[in-house]
């Protein structure tokens, strides 16, 4: 059976029939010589002619042995007829039941499945015959399939992740070209402001520009630049002067020096610690920028809740939430710790002793 399993249809087809057409012409042959055996049993009737040409008449058969007679002549014709197609029919099912039934109920299978958009299953190796490479090339399909689906879902994926990101991290810069909007609006501006308002504007003109480039977060490219030391410091105070308003702010950074960082990363984390730590600060708010050989840290710390256990176990996740009733989805901590990945540091999450959130940003400094 499982050499004819691995046989070709066409050859599988011919064995079968070949055999069962043998089988029923046997049969048949010994239906006919039984029928015969049993016939000469019953009287024919007619003449018999001997040796000196004496005729004798034979024994006339009755109506009820002439019936037998001709029903089993009858049984011959039939049995000649019949058995050979029943031979054929017998074929049929045997190679229906052995060479096709299996594999035709596999793909069948198969098929309703991938109807159901459901590609998890696999289709055995049934035969090497025709109908066993069909079903060795549906399971490709069926694999390309889940491939292609696993992509797509991929893409589409890192395209949420991407969008989310992206509008995440403009909602700061846009808020600080609103408060300088206000400033002037007021007559309050000055030529800081202004600058302020330029380099903010350019900085969201190439982040769309790097955003719009771009498929994934991985391809989001690190441009090291040289920034002063007192220009971070100046940006940290008035961003978190913008962020966090009405909050006791102090800021501890070094007056000297410079910085081989990519500014804008360095400023998109920064605003998202600030920001983060604006929501659930009560009264206080502190950085601390430190330059140790070749990593800077920025370090934000509020007076509020802490970051909760769950969160400081798995770290930052994107669409994550902090709270079940709060507005922050933990994107802004998923986006600083990727940024930091990116510049070669982390993003380490921890709380203070007195109560409080202390989120440690590290970036590593390449000189260009």
């Amino acid at each position: 059976m499982e050499r004819l399993k691995d046989m070709g249809l066409k050859r599988s087809f011919f064995l079968l029939s070949l055999v069962c057409l043998i089988a029923a012409f046997l049969l048949t042959l010994g239906v006919y010589l039984l029928c015969g055996r049993i016939a000469d049993r019953y009287p024919k009737g007619g003449v018999a002619i001997g040796p000196g040409g004496v005729i004798t008449k034979l024994e006339q058969p009755s109506q009820k042995e002439l019936q037998i007679v001709l029903i089993i002549e009858a049984v011959q014709l039939f049995s000649a007829i019949i058995l050979p197609a029943g031979g054929l029919g017998l074929a049929g099912l045997l190679f229906y039941r052995l060479k096709l039934k299996e594999p035709i109920a596999i793909l069948q299978a198969g098929t309703e499945r991938i109807r159901n958009q459901d590609l998890d299953f696999s289709i055995p190796e049934v035969s090497t015959d025709e109908l066993g490479r069909l079903c060795a090339a549906f399971e490709t399909m069926r694999a390309e399939l889940l491939k292609t689906n696993r992509e797509l879902w991929r893409q589409a994926e890192e395209r949420k992740r991407l969008n989310a990101a992206f509008s995440h991290d403009l909602r700061n810069p846009i808020t600080v070209l609103k408060g300088g909007i206000k400033l002037l609006k007021q007559g309050k501006a000055d030529e800081y402001t202004l600058d302020r308002l330029e380099s903010y504007t350019m900085r969201i003109e190439q982040y769309v520009e790097v955003m719009g480039s771009i498929q994934r977060l991985e391809q989001m490219p690190v441009r090291i630049g040289r920034i002063n030391c007192a220009d971070i410091r100046a940006e940290l105070k008035e961003t978190a002067r913008l962020l966090a308003p009405g909050l006791d702010i102090t800021l501890a950074a070094p007056d000297g020096g410079s910085l081989w960082i990519d500014h804008g990363i360095f400023l998109t984390v920064a605003e998202n610690l600030i920001g983060n730590a604006s929501r659930f600060a009560h009264r206080r708010l502190g950085l601390t920028l430190t330059v140790e050989k070749d990593t800077c840290q920025l370090t934000v710390e509020d007076d509020g809740p802490g970051f909760p256990p769950r969160l400081l176990e798995s770290g930052p996740k994107p669409f994550g939430k902090m709270e079940e009733n709060a507005e922050h989805f933990g994107m802004g901590l998923y986006s600083s710790n990727f940024l930091c990945l990116k510049h070669g540091g982390e993003l380490r999450l921890e709380n203070r002793p007195e109560g409080g959130a202390a989120p440690t940003a590290f970036f590593k400094m390449i000189k260009a």
